[in-house]
């Protein structure tokens, strides 16, 4: 691992990492257990990266926690990761201080039960003067909803006489979107060998690097972060443009 470390450049660490923290069912289910075994075992798996990117000293890091499609699992199963949330909220609070670590949420929380949302509140009160690392929790979360809010909200303030139509732009927009005080992620990462985006951050990753591992979420470890972003500074990211003006730019500097 110390091998991994020493191969990343600090002074090019992604401001914001995204991770799709995937296959904790199907992790269980390949061990003989009930699918909740693997989100059991997957909150390691967020205690070890979340330590990871803070001792990196990345700025942003999103989890994807929960869709607004997962409320269509089997009952049992979605009571009990509302409680494993609850329980783990509770439990980390103490340590996200410790570590200077702000906690912050994004999705639709009406649709938590009320236990959850009292939870959450009280975690995000307790973290809120800490500095260091912003850990976002994506509970509930769907980037359509997010973006159909977002319309809806706009075109309220439309009728209200608050925004003039024409002058909407990009970053209208974005002021609407439920990250609107954060940067967009530069990095994004899927465990558990699927290749798509499920919802996540439509918007915000438009121009993200994208990175897929095989790993189950809860074996993925810092080392397989350490990859993850070893990949990310291996890739010329042009935004559009050529090779030769990028490497312009980094000349000028």
């Amino acid at each position: 691992m110390q091998a991994l470390l020493q191969q990343i450049d600090t002074s090019r660490l992604p401001r914001h990492i995204a991770i799709i923290m995937d296959g904790n069912g199907r992790w269980a289910e390949e061990k003989g257990q009930e699918r909740l075994y693997g989100h059991f075992h997957g909150v390691e798996s967020v205690r070890n990266i979340v330590e990871g990117c803070a001792e990196l000293g990345i700025e942003y890091l999103t989890l994807y926690a929960f869709s607004t499609e997962n409320w269509d699992r089997p009952q049992p199963e979605v009571e009990g990761l509302m409680t494993l949330l609850v329980e783990t909220i509770r439990k980390e609070v103490p340590v996200l201080n410790k570590n200077n670590i702000r906690l912050h949420v994004i999705g639709e929380l009406s649709m938590l039960p009320d236990f959850a949302r009292t939870a959450l509140n009280e975690a995000l009160a307790l973290t809120a003067a800490n500095t260091g690392l912003n850990l976002v929790m994506a509970l509930s979360y769907s980037s359509r909803w997010e973006l159909v809010n977002a319309v809806k909200n706009i075109a309220k303030d439309v009728k209200a006489g608050k925004i003039e139509p024409d002058s909407i732009n990009q970053d209208t927009l974005q002021k609407y979107l439920s990250t609107s005080n954060l940067p967009d992620p530069e990095l994004m990462i899927r465990t558990s060998g699927e290749y798509r985006i499920s919802n996540f951050l439509l918007y915000q990753l438009a121009y993200a690097e994208l990175y897929f591992t095989n790993t189950r979420w809860p074996d993925f470890r810092k080392e397989n972060l350490y990859e993850a972003i070893i990949d990310f500074q291996m890739r010329e990211r042009r935004f559009g443009k050529i090779s030769r003006q990028i490497k312009a730019k980094e000349l000028h500097k």
